[in-house]
């Protein structure tokens, strides 16, 4: 991204001239199956080498237990990134879910155990409620597997309309999310 006057605000569109804001984005990141590091790590570096993005920060990893998930279902590796992008919420939403393609990511029944998991959490103060995007993401809230990384990378953390992420842990169980102090993502 080129600097502009006023840095982190806006960013020339080097195809059309024009001028576009940078917001802060908030994905999270998970997988259950297969090498699941590795699929993080993976994830972290598409998202590096995405044009119109920049890596702003990753949390630690976290190895949390399956939530909403089929009986059986093995424990994620977890992670939340922070970005700033001039892309288009659907732009974003197209990477992540190309991403999650990479990585051999099946849908099947909600829930199920994936390879990867790339989920729009947060795009700057963007509400968006249409077939293919909810934003804030609709279950952030109420997700300690999000929440718990989220504020370690970002203690003014705030889900619109819902909350600042610190307030909003304190109303929901943690118990299943435990740092791996043994596992990295690096940039």
């Amino acid at each position: 991204m080129t600097e502009a006057p006023t840095p982190y605000v806006l960013d020339a569109d080097t195809m059309t001239g024009g001028m576009r804001p940078i917001r802060q984005a908030v994905l999270s990141l998970g997988s259950n199956l297969g090498d699941r590091h590795g699929k993080l790590q993976g994830a972290v570096s598409a998202l590096e080498d995405t044009p119109e993005v920049t890596v702003v920060a990753i949390s630690s990893v976290y190895e949390t237990d399956p939530v909403d998930a089929p009986e059986g279902s093995g424990r994620f590796l977890n992670a939340v990134v922070l970005i700033d992008t001039t892309l288009t919420v659907h732009t974003l939403l197209d990477r992540a879910l190309a991403i999650e393609d990479a990585f051999g990511r099946e849908r099947s029944e909600p829930g199920a155990p994936r390879t990867l998991d790339v989920d729009l959490i947060v795009v700057g103060p963007r509400v968006a409620d249409d077939e293919s995007l909810k934003l804030p993401h609709p279950r952030a809230h109420e997700r300690g597997f999000v929440l718990v990384p989220w504020l370690e990378i970002d203690p003014e953390g705030e889900i619109p309309g819902r909350g600042f992420v610190a307030d909003l842990l304190e109303g929901i169980d943690t118990s299943g999310v435990h740092k791996r102090e043994d596992l990295e993502i690096i940039l």
